[in-house]
């Protein structure tokens, strides 16, 4: 019987691939189902061989921990250039998205509040 290793739910495409390539590598069998028509279900890869899935879990563990020290290495950089996204340069490149998100924010907040407000809680 197949057992799930990785939900594609908000999966880059690149680390799809590389988790495609290990399992290849290790010489796992898997399948992959896509995903429907109407976003129910992302798809996803499955291991062929449930006993095989342990060895896969670890492979993926690995994988994972290799991807975020290289992920957090790369923004260090960037901190270090001064290339990293920041608020106020978010701000200065899109101010409207920023003015229209914190309104949002505010509006939704008020939302929560006003029956405590109206209760004079």
């Amino acid at each position: 019987m197949s057992k799930l290793l990785l939900n594609l739910r908000h999966v880059p495409d690149d680390e799809a691939d590389d988790v495609r390539a290990f399992l290849r590598e290790a010489g796992i069998a898997f399948y992959e189902t896509p995903p429907s028509p109407f976003g129910i279900s992302a798809g996803g890869i499955w291991i062929e061989d449930r006993d095989r899935h342990p060895q896969a879990k670890a492979l993926m563990a690995d994988y994972q921990q290799r991807r975020r020290e290289r992920a957090r290495a790369e923004h260090a950089q960037a901190q270090r250039d001064g290339t990293a996204e920041t608020f106020l340069g978010l701000l200065r490149r899109r101010p409207l998205f920023v003015l229209a998100t914190l309104a949002a924010i505010v509006f939704v907040a008020s939302l929560v509040l006003l029956p405590f407000v109206l209760l004079g809680l």
